[in-house]
Parts: C-alpha cells; sequence; structure tokens
C-alpha cells in the first residue's frame, strides 16, 4: 500500500516506484504491456479508421435527401451492367449490350432533368493508334458513350471531364473494376440533372469503353472526340480491388488549386502523396486513363481508385455481392461534391494561369485533409529539421551539465551513438532481407498472402530485434562507466531523431515529396524532447518516458493507418507481380520503412526494462514461432474464391513456316503464363504437369519467344513461362496475312503492302533480319523515330469495325542483296471472350488446377512468317 507517513508528494513517487520501478530500472513483466499497447493501437483506432465507410442513403429516404448521393440506386445501377456479362472490346456485351442500356439511361435522365439543364448524349466511334510503354497500341472502331450536361444556353467553353469505362477484362464481370464506378457516374448525373444548383461551366461524363485494351478509348476521346478541346480537368475514376473507399493518388500536375477544392468539397477523404510517387514510379503494377488525358490532352485533374480487396481484381470473382453498400455511398458523396465543386470552380475557365508547382497531401484517418505547396513543404522540412538539431543540442547540453560531465564527452559519446544506430539499422536491413531469402528458398514466399497478420511476426519482430540488441550489447559492454541508463536511452533516441533528420533533409533536396512521413517522425520527437526540457522531467531517470509515449502516440497511429493501407493495397498486388520477383522483398522493404518510423523511437526503450536483453531476445523467439507457423497450413498463401492465385492459360497452336514457306515447326498446347512466385504450387495436380517445359530455348531462338504473347507486360514476363503439350484448340478463323503487294522502291530499299483479318484481339511482331531496318510504315511512327529496340510488338483490337487491317512496311537494305529473307513477321490472334471455343480437353485441363486457382483461359493461334 502507498500510504506511508511521508509527504504527499514523496506518496505518490514512492507508490509508482513500487508498481513500476526496481533498481531504477522498469519491471520486466511491464515490458509486453508496453508492446501490446501499440499493437491495440493499431488493431483498435488506425485500422478502423482506415475502413470506416458511411451510413448509406436508401431510395426510400430519397425525399429527405433531394440533393444527395443514393447508394441504393447506384447499386441498382450496377446489377443492370454487370448481367450483360463480361463486356471485353469486341464482344456483344460490350459494343451493343453496354451502348444500348446507357442510351436508355439517358432517355430516362433527359425525361426526368430540370428543365434548367441542356443534356446530350454521343456515341463515339472511333480508330487510332498511340505508343503505350514498349508497344504500339492500335485500335479500331472501338466505341465510347458520352453525356453532356450544362445550363440551357450557356456560353462556357470550360468542361470539366469525369471519365470511367464500362469493359472488363476476359471472363471477369468487373464489378469493382470499373462498374462500380460507371455506377456511380450515373448516379452522380442523375443528382445533377434533378438539382436546383446551377453549374458555371457543363460537365462531360466519359463511359469509355475500351481501357483495359489497353487505354484506347481514353486516347480516342481526347484525341478525337468533339468535345474534347473544351476539357480543361478531369475526375478519373478506375479501381484496382473491389469496394472500400476510393483513394486520391495522382493530383495536377502542378495545380495546387485542384487540391484546394478537393479539400473545401470532399466529404470523407483519402489521399497520399506517397501513393502518387509509388504509382509515379512505376512501383505499383497498373495504369490509368489519367495518363492518357495528361500526356495527350495536357489536362489536369485528379485521379482516384478503389484499392481495397485487389485479390478478386481482374478475376471471375469481381463481383458485385461483395461490395459493401458504403463504398457507393463513401465514393458517390465525394465524386458528387467534386463535380459541383470542380465545375463551378473560377479556375477551371484558365487551369494554365494557375500552375503554381506540385504539391503534398495526405489524409488523418480518414477524417481530415492535409495540404500545401511543395515549396511549403521544402520549407517545414529545413524548419523541423532545425528545430531538432537545436533541440538536441540542448539537450546534450542539459546532460552535461546534470551528470557533471564535459559537453564534447557528452558529443562523443553521442557520435558513438549515432554508429551504433547506424548499425542497428543495418543490421535490422540485414536480418529482415536474410529472412526474406530464407522463406524463398525453402519454397515459402507469400505465407501472408492471406493471414496477413504473419508478417509482424516474420519481418516487424527481428527488424526490432536488430534495432534493440545493438543498443543492448553496447550498453552491456558500458555497464561499469558511470553514466545513468536514462541519459544513454536519451542520447541514443536523439541520435535517430538526427538520423531521421539527415534523411529528411537529403530526401527533400532530392525532390522527393514523400519526405514529409520522416519530417513527422522528427516533429513530434521534437516536441516530446521540447516538454522534457521545459518541465525538467529530461534530467530525471525514467519519467521522461511519459511526455516521449504521449507525442509519439499520434505519429503512431497515423503511421499505422498509413502502413494498413498500403498492405491492403500491395499484399493483393503481390499476386501478379510475376515469378521472377519474390514479392517477401517488397513487404519487407516496406516494413524496415514503417519501422524506422514506429520503432525507432520506441524500441530502444526496451533497454530500460528489467532482463531487457532476454526480453529483446524474446522478439526473435517470436519469429521462429512465426516461421514455423508459416511452414502449416495458415501459411498456404492461397484459399478458393477470396485468396486466388493467377494463371493466365492459353490453349495455343503455334506453327513456324521457313523461307520457302514451308512448315519448319508445329506445336500444340498450353501456354501458361503465372502471375505470382510460387507457380510450383499447381505441379502435383495439374494435368500432364509432367510433360511441361520452360521455354529458355525459345526465347534465345524464336521471335518473342514464339507465344502468342497478349500485350508489353506479357512480353517482359515471357522467360517465366511454360509449355505443356498438348491437343490443337479450335478457332472459329485462323488469322490471315495477305501479301497484297511488294515493290522494289530502289536497289535498297522494298514496300510490303499487307492485309490481316482474325479475331478482335491481335498481336504483329515484326523483326528485320540481318542488318536491315524498317524505313517506314503505316503504324505509329514513334518507335523507328526513337530507334526502338527490335523486334517490335503493334498490339491490335478492334470493336464494332472488323475490316481488315491494311499497312505497309518499307524496308532498307545496307546492300543491294536481297537474296535472303528481309523480315520474320509473327500474328498472334486472341478469341478471349467467347468460351464455345473451349474444347473439351481444354476444358479439363483447366479443371485440374486447383479450386485456389483462377486460370484466365482462352485459345490462341501463333504463326510466324518469313518475306
Amino acid at each position: 500500500m502507498c500510504s506511508e507517513a511521508r509527504g504527499k508528494h514523496e506518496k505518490t513517487r514512492s507508490c509508482w516506484q513500487r508498481i513500476f520501478v526496481i533498481n531504477g530500472r522498469i519491471k520486466w513483466h511491464w515490458a509486453p504491456v508496453f508492446l501490446i499497447f501499440w499493437v491495440l493501437l493499431y488493431f483498435y483506432i488506425s485500422i478502423p479508421a482506415y475502413h470506416r465507410l458511411p451510413v448509406p442513403i436508401n431510395i426510400a429516404d430519397e425525399a429527405r435527401y433531394p440533393d444527395r448521393f443514393i447508394a441504393e440506386r447506384a447499386e441498382q445501377n450496377l446489377a443492370k451492367l454487370i448481367a450483360l456479362g463480361p463486356r471485353v472490346v469486341g464482344s456483344a456485351a460490350n459494343e451493343k449490350g453496354a451502348i444500348e442500356y446507357f442510351q436508355e439511361y439517358l432517355t430516362k435522365l433527359k425525361a426526368e432533368a430540370n428543365p434548367i439543364y441542356d443534356i446530350e448524349g454521343d456515341v463515339q466511334l472511333a480508330s487510332g493508334s498511340y505508343c503505350h510503354w514498349d508497344m504500339v497500341n492500335m485500335y479500331q472502331g472501338i466505341q465510347n458513350f458520352v453525356i453532356k450536361i450544362g445550363l440551357k444556353d450557356t456560353n462556357s467553353t470550360s468542361y470539366l471531364l469525369v471519365n470511367s469505362h464500362y469493359d472488363s477484362v476476359p471472363h471477369g464481370k468487373g464489378a469493382g473494376d470499373d462498374g462500380t464506378m460507371v455506377a456511380i457516374m450515373l448516379e452522380t448525373l442523375r443528382v445533377l440533372s434533378k438539382s436546383n444548383k446551377p453549374l458555371r461551366n457543363p460537365v462531360v461524363f466519359l463511359f469509355n469503353g475500351a481501357e483495359e485494351n489497353p487505354l484506347q478509348a481514353s486516347h480516342a476521346f481526347i484525341t478525337q472526340h468533339k468535345w474534347s478541346k473544351y476539357c480543361k480537368a478531369l475526375i478519373n475514376l478506375d479501381s484496382a480491388g473491389n469496394g472500400g473507399r476510393e483513394i486520391l493518388f495522382q493530383s495536377g500536375p502542378n495545380h495546387p488549386w485542384l487540391m484546394k477544392h478537393y479539400r473545401r468539397a470532399i466529404m470523407h477523404p483519402f489521399a497520399s502523396t506517397v501513393a502518387e510517387e509509388m504509382f509515379q514510379r512505376h512501383f505499383i503494377p497498373s495504369d490509368t486513363d489519367f495518363r492518357i488525358f495528361r500526356d495527350h490532352g495536357r489536362l489536369v485533374g485528379l485521379d482516384m481508385a478503389h484499392q481495397y480487396n485487389g485479390y478478386v481484381y481482374h478475376t471471375r470473382y469481381d463481383v458485385p455481392e461483395i461490395i459493401p453498400r458504403g463504398t457507393f455511398q463513401n465514393t458517390g458523396d465525394n465524386v458528387l461534391a467534386l463535380v459541383w465543386e470542380i465545375a463551378n470552380a473560377p479556375e477551371l475557365e484558365d487551369p494554365s494561369g494557375n500552375s503554381e508547382g506540385h504539391t503534398i497531401f495526405y489524409d488523418v484517418l480518414g477524417r481530415s485533409l492535409v495540404f500545401y505547396t511543395e515549396t511549403e513543404g521544402i520549407i517545414v522540412n529545413v524548419l523541423v529539421s532545425i528545430v531538432a538539431i537545436i533541440t538536441c543540442t540542448i539537450s546534450f547540453k542539459q546532460m552535461a551539465k546534470t551528470t557533471g560531465s564535459k559537453f564534447g564527452n557528452i558529443i562523443n559519446r553521442a557520435i558513438t551513438s549515432l554508429g551504433i544506430q547506424v548499425l542497428a539499422v543495418i543490421s535490422a536491413v540485414a536480418i529482415c532481407f536474410f529472412i526474406a531469402v530464407f522463406m524463398d528458398l525453402v519454397h515459402m514466399p507469400m505465407t501472408w498472402f492471406t493471414n496477413s497478420w504473419l508478417i509482424l511476426g516474420l519481418y516487424f519482430c527481428p527488424l526490432f530485434f536488430a534495432f534493440a540488441i545493438v543498443p543492448a550489447l553496447y550498453f552491456h559492454s558500458q555497464k561499469r562507466v558511470r553514466f545513468p541508463l536514462g541519459f544513454r536511452v536519451q542520447i541514443l533516441l536523439h541520435c535517430h531523431c538526427l538520423f531521421l533528420t539527415f534523411v529528411t533533409l537529403g530526401a527533400t533536396i532530392a525532390g522527393i515529396r514523400s519526405a514529409f512521413m520522416l519530417m513527422i517522425a522528427v516533429l513530434f520527437y521534437s516536441i516530446g524532447l521540447i516538454v522534457n526540457l521545459c518541465t525538467k522531467l529530461h534530467n530525471k531517470s525514467l519519467p521522461w518516458l511519459i511526455p516521449h509515449i504521449l507525442c509519439n502516440i499520434p505519429p503512431f497511429l497515423f503511421y499505422a493507418y498509413q502502413s494498413h493501407g498500403f498492405f491492403v493495397a500491395f499484399i493483393p498486388m503481390t499476386g501478379r507481380f510475376g515469378a521472377s520477383v519474390n514479392p517477401d522483398f517488397i513487404i519487407c522493404g516496406f516494413t524496415v520503412g514503417v519501422g524506422l518510423l514506429t520503432g525507432g523511437f520506441m524500441i530502444p526503450v526496451l533497454n530500460l526494462f528489467q532482463k531487457s536483453k532476454a526480453i529483446i531476445c524474446s522478439l526473435l523467439g517470436i519469429t521462429v514461432f512465426f516461421i514455423i507457423l508459416a511452414a502449416t497450413p495458415i501459411g498456404f498463401p492461397y484459399r478458393p474464391e477470396t485468396n486466388i492465385q493467377r494463371f493466365s492459360v492459353l490453349h495455343t497452336r503455334r506453327v513456324f513456316h521457313d523461307e520457302t514457306d514451308g512448315i519448319r515447326r508445329l506445336e500444340t498446347g498450353y501456354f501458361i503464363m503465372p502471375q505470382d512466385r510460387r507457380t510450383y504450387s499447381v505441379k502435383n495436380q495439374l494435368l500432364n504437369m509432367s510433360l511441361a517445359e520452360t521455354l529458355e530455348k525459345d526465347c534465345n531462338d524464336e521471335l518473342f519467344c514464339g507465344l502468342p504473347l497478349y500485350n508489353h507486360r506479357w512480353s517482359k514476363a515471357r522467360g517465366s513461362s511454360i509449355w505443356i503439350p498438348g491437343p490443337d484448340p479450335k478457332f472459329d478463323k485462323e488469322p490471315e496475312l495477305k501479301l497484297i503487294s511488294k515493290n522494289q522502291l530502289s536497289n535498297t530499299s522494298i514496300r510490303y503492302e499487307m492485309e490481316l483479318s482474325g479475331p478482335d484481339h491481335m498481336g504483329i511482331y515484326i523483326n528485320p533480319l540481318k542488318d536491315r531496318k524498317v524505313n517506314a510504315w503505316s503504324f505509329h511512327y514513334t518507335p523507328l523515330r526513337l530507334n526502338w529496340k527490335t523486334p517490335y510488338f503493334i498490339y491490335f483490337s478492334y470493336g464494332k469495325d472488323k475490316s481488315p487491317l491494311r499497312f505497309k512496311l518499307e524496308f532498307e537494305n545496307p546492300s543491294a542483296d536481297w537474296s535472303t529473307p528481309i523480315f520474320e513477321i509473327g500474328i498472334a490472334g486472341h478469341w478471349n471472350h467467347d468460351e464455345s471455343t473451349h474444347t473439351p480437353e481444354f476444358k479439363r485441363f483447366l479443371q485440374s488446377f486447383p479450386k485456389y486457382v483462377d486460370a484466365i483461359a482462352w485459345p490462341a493461334h501463333y504463326e510466324v512468317r518469313l518475306f
């Protein structure tokens, strides 16, 4: 009991000592409480904040909310769109069913609209081409459905563009990507059309019919549509998942006024500069129409996407039944508010006059948005860094005064501690990546794919172990030195603060806007240190921990919220990074980053506990336990329907011609493209897997490995492909390449005119032989102008216009010798939206995949000829 006959202050001090302290250290059994405290903050505050959705408004409540977005109506819109089936370019569902649905909706919209509005609709049919990464992307007869709404008799020539796409991937219903956003746009249109609120400028709603091809319809609109030249700003709506909140991950570029209006209008903020920089540096294996509008139309705008439950993204399990109604309300509220705000913004009339540089933006637990310009961010980062350096210096001086040491001795101790801290960081990174390599070597990558909590034990615990054990061993070696342990730990924490300060300044100088993440940690640590200096708690062995811990709770909650968002988005993405990437490296790398910001200021505190080294080593024991767990069924990555493994499977015929046009090689079988690291997970179940062959030799000898590669992503990952010999596939009509004419233009120049007909998705691969080169052609000219490396890849698709493709190729020969073949050309045909073309043998092969596999499959034909 704490009731001894002493002064009140003395009784209180004795009470706290009896509960928490023994021999100048915190009692060991409080260490688990200390660690669990942070875990509970993560699970009970940060995670719920990330998943919070508003209460949806139903149709029955519409009379009470006349100008509000109605989630139930949007849900009904989605159900009607999904009922059409997979909407692949060229399919009846995409080219006819979806257009008819939009036309019916437009007719009803006009009939019920407020008479102050003029509403126009247009079906765009377009053909064109452009370069997308490493290929020429060519389209013919693809469609857009466009609706423009504005005040009657308006003379405004500044339009706001709102875009989403209604097409889907093969065999996918596309509820999340991007049916949900289409449904939200339709409901937004309805609310706008019935409202009495005026629109200062018209709004164009683009229902994009060829995004998955990829990005063709946005190019068609921005380069060819009659309204495109009036569009001055953009709200792009896309998805890499199914449901949840939409994240704003691109803004501008160079137009801070967009973020000003976003902050003013948005009801449920969710935005991140970190996501923007990661996306723009291609850490995320996706692209959006935003890039096309930006690069080809010089539009500025906001790019937003759903990214929750990416496990079902681009699979047959992307269905409307798993989308919570709160998702429609969350995104609908935001989109409706943004349309009102930006359409009425004065900056829309002349965006070029408001180009002021990049911005830094992030939301705080989904409650509020922080936004400032890049210049202001630089000033803030520098000021906070200066404050941190000054504050730590004052602390060192105060320590010298309190302990009777020379200031120089304290500085020397600090320099040593800084080296120890850097060594701890290096050790932490090393042990973390060692485990990632080990898990891959024992064929256990991605064990956290379904049970993501395994990451805590597999990577966070060894990371924190290394953070703590290196300083602990140093302190142990210095135990005979008469210098208070509390000051030693404070110096170590100061050194971590200075380490982050230097990294913050370096990142700021390098132009990395995400340096604000480091700045926040430095800022709150400095605040805690200032409190300790002002209250004199700094001079006591343990009480300084109270302000230190309290001031680190806000940044911890913020980082935990941000990191949970990363894991929610990136863990499913690792299932489509390809077989050549060890996804544990990605998770490990992010763990290191988060650990530096959270554990860097908390884990060294373990040295103040009794039995500190035993406590620290227990973290390593937890890691061993989690590795054992990972080897059990708990660590198996996949689950049927929810956490699936992806394979692309093409039932393929490969035909190779010689220079006499005779067939030198003909093979039929299954071309398998694994999408993640664990290709071997199906080896014991897949039919005829014992016959599987790698394609290393073909990749050395044949044009594009002799494979019907679907797009540039397949081209990049073709080296990890698998070939299993099998029966002949079935086609309604093989691609047919006709030589229309061959004309020698000079002794060293020759021109071919050709005609290609076949399915609505084809690939054309062109490889000049020997020293010849393509001098001119009728495709997009950029690869020739920029001297792209051969062979060339042309992706070609068509929608309503099924007419054959005519093209010309002109070759230059350094000599007048034309006696050997000039070039080889490969033609790939894909029948990717008609399962009636699947043979019984192909169906049996697909059924042999485990239940946890989603095999996106179709027949394909590949033929190589020499000319």
